[in-house]
């Protein structure tokens, strides 16, 4: 399934319109994955960087009480830090300090993906215009949304880490503190 997907984004001439035409149909699915287990298992397998970015940002999206109008890029997962509520209540009954252990290894994975495909490939270009880019060793185009500074992301997280500690208490359970230091 996973490398069926990947050919179906890139078959297209343009990826990042395939990848969203699939993300949208496959999204609704994403949402009725009972087990965190089985959602997280069907993100970490994904072949495709570019789908598994959209996907990741339209379950964020899901989650703000104000969806970002802005395309992907650096700036968006920080807004997605200080916007998003936690993560959709699943099916699945978990504690509170789960679900944002879920959602801080969700922003995790779509930082990830989202510097694999836009800052270090080419893959926002369709394949033959890919190729082209690396024999020429082009480096991947930036957007300006990508200039973030690290003041920016300090007062994110800073932001980010007292929500939490309103609502989780303190000290955070290890495996939340490890997930935010991976983060930043």
């Amino acid at each position: 399934l996973q490398q069926m997907l990947s050919i179906a984004v890139e078959v297209d001439r343009s990826p990042t319109c395939s990848s969203r035409k699939i993300a949208d149909e496959i999204f609704p699915f994403i949402l009725n994955i009972p087990l965190r287990s089985q959602r997280e298992a069907l993100l970490n397998t994904m072949d495709s960087q570019l789908l598994r970015c959209r996907l990741l940002e339209l379950l964020f999206q899901h989650s703000c009480d104000v969806p970002s109008t802005s395309s992907m890029s650096l700036e968006k997962i920080l807004y997605f830090l200080s916007h998003c509520s936690v993560l959709l209540h699943f099916k699945d009954e978990t504690e509170t300090w789960q679900r944002w252990d879920e959602m801080l290894q969700y922003l995790s994975l779509l930082l990830m993906s989202y510097q694999t495909f836009s800052l270090a490939e080419h893959l926002w270009s369709s394949l033959n215009d890919r190729m082209d880019l690396m024999v020429q060793k082009a480096k991947p185009r930036r957007q300006d949304s990508d200039n973030i500074s690290h003041v920016d992301i300090q007062l994110k997280m800073e932001d980010f880490t007292h929500q939490m500690q309103r609502v989780l208490g303190q000290p955070f359970p290890p495996q939340i503190q490890e997930k935010l230091n991976m983060l930043q």
